[in-house]
């Protein structure tokens, strides 16, 4: 049986009678955790959520605390503080849910980190497709002015700090730090080559700028209220805290779910959590973070050895859910985005919608992602008309293989890594197309179409 829902995060979403307004959030102890951040140095903060081992939640996983060490706080030079709340990742809506039912989570917890970095400037980059969403922020801003959590001398102190909603376009790109800051600055959102232009050091303005997920940040509230040291006792080592699961597809009960790290496999959560498959269907695949994560077939085997040096073998359904469980696998848990596929799935038609949107989304300022990207496209929509060629499943992966590694940001990987995956693990399926497709137009006798024609 999996592991109860242990809701941090989520604790007051959904509770009935709770609004997304100041007044229901401070009956329930909103800002009490800024009170009491205040009351610290910012240097002791920062060393909390460094004790707490929180891994960043927008995708790559990397320590916040860690991110935020890097910061030249003797540079001279105004820091700067931006929510990522861009959230483009199809298969990906916790950011939303925080965002619509308690948008004071999040400003309270971005307070905070401002305090500790010492910012006192802050940005809320939201998607263009959250006009909702913005509003409830822009309220939620000014109630929290309104109350002296916001604006000049916080409470009576010296802390100072402004936040600011930053609407994006809708460009999947601005999901990537940099491109996200150059679309701050009024810039087409190209994202930058790193190194130099670490954000940390060189980030908004040119001056260091921490970026993190709306769900990282709301965590730095929960850090101070239990204690770094506490917190990193909550989930498994190097997986601390909980962590919110997005799913979608093919189960009976699709939605959002905060575990803590490592509690339950993919297996439970698809079957005891989520009700499992709709009736008379089975398991096919998984995306495990979000669709520009490698896919998992149903049936296969994963072996190696951890990164203690421990072997494993293991099925999807055994996959412990959070980054390194996921990791076993060969691919990602990236933004929590978990998509469910069952049997009536047809794998090339889903491939073929993925580099659909990857191929749209390429900012283009890197030749092998904005032409790589296209291609993809282009060949896949000709398999999923029915004018598949032969050769073209070898194409397809030879287009994605040289894609990875040639880009300057991860999009070139966002764009290969699904080909790559839906090829080599349902290759007899493409093949099978190609097959079935080029007879058709042969009409059976082993001739192609120009063959027939100059007959």
């Amino acid at each position: 049986m999996a592991a109860k829902e242990r809701r941090i995060i989520l604790k007051n979403i959904d509770r009935p009678g709770y609004g997304n307004d100041i007044d229901s959030y401070l009956e329930h102890g909103g800002y009490e955790m800024l009170k009491r951040a205040l009351q610290r140095k910012p240097e002791e903060l920062r060393d909390e959520v460094k004790a707490s081992g929180v891994r960043g939640r927008g995708g790559a996983g990397f320590p916040a605390g860690m991110k935020w060490s890097f910061l030249d706080f003797k540079s001279g030079k105004p820091i700067y503080l931006v929510c990522n709340a861009d959230e483009s990742e199809p298969g990906t809506f916790k950011d939303r849910q925080i965002i619509h039912k308690d948008p004071h989570q999040l400003i309270e917890g971005m307070l905070i980190s401002a305090y500790a970095i010492t910012a006192k400037l802050a940005f809320i980059y939201i998607r263009g497709e959250f006009p909702e969403g913005a509003g409830i922020l822009e309220r939620a801003i000014e109630e929290a002015r309104g109350a002296n959590f916001l604006g000049a001398n916080i409470l009576g102190s010296d802390f100072s700090c402004e936040i600011y909603v930053h609407r994006g376009a809708g460009a999947y790109i601005c999901g990537e730090e940099t491109g996200l800051i150059e679309s701050i600055e009024g810039k087409r959102p190209y994202p930058r080559i790193k190194p130099p232009y670490f954000p940390a050091a060189l980030g908004l303005y040119m001056c260091p700028t921490i970026v993190n997920n709306v769900e990282t940040l709301c965590n730095v509230k929960h850090i101070v209220e239990m204690g770094g040291e506490a917190y990193a006792k909550i989930g498994r080592p190097g997986n601390t805290g909980t962590r919110i699961w997005c799913v979608s597809g093919h189960v009976r009960k699709p939605g959002y779910y905060e575990f803590e790290g490592g509690a339950l496999t993919l297996g439970e959560l698809i079957y005891d959590v989520c009700g499992g498959l709709h009736p008379d269907r089975k398991l096919k695949a998984v995306i495990p973070g979000g669709s520009s994560m490698k896919i998992l077939r149903a049936d296969e085997r994963f072996r190696g050895k951890d990164r203690e040096g421990n072997e494993y073998d293991l099925g999807l359904e055994d996959l412990v859910l959070d980054f390194d469980g996921i990791a076993l696998s060969g691919s990602l848990s990236g933004s929590g985005g978990i998509m469910v596929m069952d049997d009536s799935t047809d794998m090339v038609e889903a491939l073929a919608n993925v580099s659909s949107f990857y191929a749209h989304e390429s900012c283009g300022q890197c030749t092998p992602c904005r032409e790589g990207s296209l291609w993809l496209k282009k060949i896949l929509e000709r398999m999923a008309r029915g004018q598949a060629r032969l050769e073209d499943v070898d194409l397809l992966k030879s287009v994605a293989d040289q894609i990875p590694g040639r880009t300057i940001c991860a999009f070139g990987e966002a764009t290969a890594w699904p080909v790559q995956s839906y090829v080599s693990k349902f290759r007899d399926e493409f093949i099978a197309k190609a097959e079935q497709q080029a007879a058709g137009r042969t009409g059976g006798n082993g001739r192609s179409a120009e063959q027939v024609r100059l007959v």
